[in-house]
């Protein structure tokens, strides 16, 4: 996916339960195909231990959703299956955590930067085509790909291989029925006229241009995703500071 245009990148890559989790009905992804794509192994202050994502957009930084943030977390990048561990593959600790400063219990800016151990990544070929999420972008296509470690059904458990498909974008009206939807910061994803599951995404997944916040907990579109290109100057000013 790293090799497509910047403006057909889409990752869905955090989940949350209140939401449709993950790729729904995907198939497998070409294997190390996205090595920007980075899983993420996050602890709460509940021990607990979900599957979580976010992908590279610089060296040294991984983006992924604010509400995915824990007690600590370690980063495996360019991992085709997270059943076991790959040469291809660096796995790095998360150093600092840095959630927006605005995201709050409304899922507004759910947006954070993750600074991870840059000696770790010595040998690991960064590609200058990674997406760069601190410049401003505005979507002007209806369906883009996307791709996920989340569910292959509405039913199954969480996948261990890298999922990919495709998601489409619907008119805001159709995600008014949430009361937290604010268009100006969010957009709305998946014909609701479709009684299919097909490719929800995960609540609170981080993308390029947007990422997933909320959507309904049986996994049927629309969901709600978060516009992450308008927190670009935020992302641009960590980076600079970082």
């Amino acid at each position: 996916m790293c090799r497509l245009p910047l403006p057909l990148l889409l990752f869905l890559l955090c989940s949350r339960a209140k939401a449709g989790e993950g790729i729904i009905g995907g198939p497998k992804s070409k294997p190390h195909s996205r090595p920007c794509m980075a899983h993420l192994e996050t602890v709460t202050p509940q021990d607990k231990l979900p599957a979580r994502g976010g992908f590279l957009i610089r060296r040294g930084f991984v983006r992924t959703a604010a509400h995915c943030a824990g007690r600590s977390v370690t980063v495996t990048l360019g991992a085709h299956t997270i059943k076991k561990k790959e040469d291809t593959w660096p796995k790095l600790e998360v150093i600092k955590q840095f959630p927006h400063p605005k995201h709050d219990a409304t899922v507004d800016h759910d947006s954070m930067v993750l600074r991870v151990h840059i000696l770790l990544l010595q040998g690991f070929a960064f590609r200058s085509h990674c997406p760069d999420v601190s410049q401003p972008h505005r979507p002007t296509w209806e369906t883009v790909p996307g791709a996920g470690w989340e569910r292959t059904t509405g039913e199954e458990s969480a996948s261990r291989t890298l999922q990919e498909g495709k998601l489409r974008l619907v008119e805001p009206q159709a995600c008014r029925h949430f009361t937290a939807f604010d268009y100006s910061l969010q957009l709305c994803v998946g014909n609701p006229q479709k009684t299919k599951p097909a490719l929800t995404g995960d609540s609170g997944a981080s993308s390029v241009l947007w990422g997933v916040s909320y959507g309904p907990s049986d996994a049927k579109p629309p969901a709600v995703f978060t516009r992450i290109s308008h927190d670009g100057p935020w992302t641009a000013k960590v980076l600079k500071e970082n």
